[in-house]
């Protein structure tokens, strides 16, 4: 299976070849735990200031900056985007809502998944749409040694959020690789576009309430139903670019 998503991949593309030296990784939803307390937030912050939202909206929304979460909603309802002063209003409301909510945990099997990278010797970035400060400065305490400010893009870094391919293509400028030496790890619909669209090889993993076809449907090369069943199947997955690495010798690390 593997194999076949990887050729087809690359003719897509036109690559002339697939070698991942580093791995891009969401962060909701992929490295914590969090989407259904992100989700709560959205819905109780909305109805506070009379808009409609529904916990699958958010799951739907997964990804975009809070201004975009927010514009959209307003153009639903009002035919018009947000003010500045409306979007400061409801996502701080959305972020003291948030806040309140326990402590979100790891995904399970991340930490073992992060272990084996590290293992491969391969680059490790963030790419997410999060601007919860609470969940980016706990990515040190709960990954001690893994993350890097300097390998993060986070909702404070982009004009364009997800689905725009920004993220994605600000995360492959400051990794210096080409698009052929990445793989992204999402679980929402709009991360997986974002990712698709900049040109990269996307694994998600359905750690929310959708139907998994909805993330092939987004261009997702590969779909698994758990964290587990990635970190179960990685070595398969990266053996098939290992071995095709040292059947090519002039493939160097940058």
């Amino acid at each position: 299976m593997f194999t076949t998503e990887i050729d087809k991949f690359i003719q897509f593309n036109k690559y002339p070849a697939f070698h991942p030296k580093a791995i891009f990784f969401d962060m909701d939803g992929v490295l914590f735990d969090s989407m259904g307390s992100h989700a709560t937030a959205w819905v109780g912050a909305l109805k506070q200031v009379g808009l409609p939202f529904t916990e699958n909206e958010a799951y739907l929304n997964e990804g975009r900056t809070g201004a975009s979460t927010i514009d959209g909603v307003f153009i639903k309802e009002h035919g018009r985007n947000a003010t500045e002063e409306e979007k400061q209003t409801i996502y701080q409301l959305k972020s003291r809502l948030f806040e309140t909510f326990k402590h979100s945990e790891k995904i399970p099997y991340v930490s073992d998944l992060l272990e084996r990278i590290q293992s491969q010797k391969l680059g490790i970035f963030v790419v997410t749409g999060s601007g919860q400060p609470s969940l980016i400065d706990s990515l040190e305490g709960n990954f001690p040694g893994v993350f890097q400010k300097k390998k993060m893009v986070t909702a404070f870094d982009v004009q364009y959020g997800k689905p725009h391919p920004e993220p994605y293509l600000m995360a492959l400028k400051k990794s210096g690789l080409n698009p052929w030496e990445v793989v992204v790890i999402e679980n929402a619909p709009l991360g997986v576009e974002s990712s698709s669209k900049a040109g990269l090889f996307t694994i998600a993993v359905n750690t929310g309430p959708l139907d998994p076809a909805v993330l092939s449907d987004s261009g997702a090369n590969i779909v698994f139903d758990s964290m587990k069943d990635l970190f179960e199947q990685w070595e398969a997955f990266s053996k098939n670019w290992r071995e095709s690495e040292n059947d090519n010798p002039t493939v160097k690390e940058k």
